[in-house]
């Protein structure tokens, strides 16, 4: 293995949180770019992550956050594999940064497995009549595009992330998952707006994310 400066694996470790060697080994392999290094670390562990996510995790914490002086609250369950992890500075963080997100962008679900068949089916038959006179190849494309988008928008996992907008909230678990070294499962969440008739939002997700 190519001789690498010890400062560039500490600031790659203090990034990453991934071990000395792996850090080593990525930097070897880019060549000492830093940021091709963390590349290769985040392709590594993203893939680790997936293996994680079959594991079952009943701890965690359940958190509550109260935005725009009382207008808005949410309370969320996020789970992990051990109570240690709860403990977890960076895994408080993260769910305080979930917490954050459904205040913001009121998603109504935690996956589109959730959602209401009978709300795909209104929102494919408005779509289906913004787009009539086209060929119905063309027309099952545009429609289709036009849920995703919709779904992406009203699921939790597919929102992109109100503090980096480049990634998904799937993406961002992901990288948690890689960093902590277990499983973590956005729960459930309840999300209430003063005023609001129904009584705010509860949806429980499934057992990986």
């Amino acid at each position: 293995m190519a001789d690498i400066n010890p400062s560039l694996v500490k600031t790659l470790r203090e990034k990453t949180n991934a071990g000395m060697m792996d850090c080593k080994r990525a930097l070897t392999e880019a060549g000492g770019d830093l940021e091709k290094a963390e590349s290769i670390l985040r392709l590594k562990g993203i893939a680790s992550a997936g293996k994680k996510a079959s594991r079952t995790a009943k701890e965690g914490i359940v958190a509550s956050y109260i935005h725009l002086q009382g207008k808005v609250g949410v309370l969320v369950e996020i789970n992990c594999e051990t109570d240690f992890v709860a403990k977890n500075d960076n895994f408080r963080d993260f769910v305080k940064d979930i917490t954050l997100q459904i205040a913001a962008a009121h998603p109504l679900v935690v996956s589109r497995e959730q959602v209401d068949p009978a709300l795909i089916a209104s929102e494919r038959e408005i779509y289906t009549a913004q787009v009539q006179g086209k060929p119905a190849a063309i027309v099952e494309k545009i429609v289709d595009g036009k849920l995703d988008k919709f779904l992406s928008t009203i699921c939790l996992l597919e929102q992109a992330c109100i503090k980096n907008p480049d990634i998904t909230v799937k993406d961002l678990i992901g990288t948690k998952i890689s960093e902590l070294g277990e499983n973590i499962v956005i729960r459930r969440f309840t999300r209430y707006m003063v005023g609001e008739e129904s009584g705010g939002t509860e949806t429980e997700g499934e057992e990986a994310a």
